[in-house]
This record gives structure tokens, sequence and C-alpha cells, in this order.
């Protein structure tokens, strides 16, 4: 399930709530899954499983998005493809994840731009986070 939603700038969201390294985690999943996914469907090829470790948060930025607190985190970490026949390892991937916590605080949410769109402000989809 999507949502759309405005941005805006705001430096009133307090870095103490910021996502933890399994939140992070399954961002970079989810993000890694949202592409490879139709391309293992396309190719009729099994899904690889993701093995994603050493996340190493480099920048945490916060800001306002649909009036909930979102952080922009950047950095780096490594990954495992685990195909059937064979194991493809990447180190120092870099990730450009925007989380926003939802407002009861118990679930987190990845944000992505929408590029689709041609209006002024931005526009953002939003994908719930499995805990």
């Amino acid at each position: 399930m999507a949502f759309l939603l405005t941005a805006c700038q705001s430096s009133a969201v307090p870095l103490e709530f910021a996502p933890d390294g399994k939140i992070v985690q399954q961002a970079i999943a989810l993000q890694l899954e949202q592409r490879l996914n139709p391309l293992s469907e396309q190719l009729k090829t099994t899904k690889p499983r993701l093995n994603i470790n050493n996340i190493n948060v480099q920048n945490i930025d916060t800001v306002t998005i649909g009036d909930l607190p979102s952080y922009h985190l950047t950095g780096t970490y490594n990954l495992k493809l685990i195909l059937p026949r064979q194991e493809i390892k990447q180190n120092k991937n870099k990730f450009d994840v925007y989380l926003q916590r939802q407002a009861e605080g118990k679930t987190w949410r990845l944000l992505s731009k929408d590029n689709k769109t041609s209006k002024q402000e931005s526009v953002w989809k939003s994908y719930l986070i499995s805990m």
C-alpha cells in the first residue's frame, strides 16, 4: 500500500527518535526488493535472498513530511545476494533513505520521492516497514 505525502523542511524533529539499525536495515532491504523483484519476475528467475550487514550511517538530516517527523539517512552497507547457484558479495554500497515514524510511534514507513509528478512541491510514496 502506498500513500502520497508532501514535504517541508523543519528543525523541530528530534534526533533522539531517529530509527535504530534494525529499521534502517529493513528499509534498505525493502528498497532493494522493490528494484530486484520486478527484474526477477521479468527474467523468470528465483528472487535472491538478501543479507545486509555492516550498516554505517554517515549522515542524518531531519525533515517534516506530511506533518510527521521524518529522517533522511545516508551511508554505506555490505550486501550478500544469495542466489540458487551462487552468492554475490558487494561491500560499501551507498544508501539514501527517508524514514518516517508514524503518529502512534509504533511503526515506520520508507518514503520515496515520486519523480513522475510535475508539481512544484515534492510528492512522496510511502511503504510500511514490517517489524
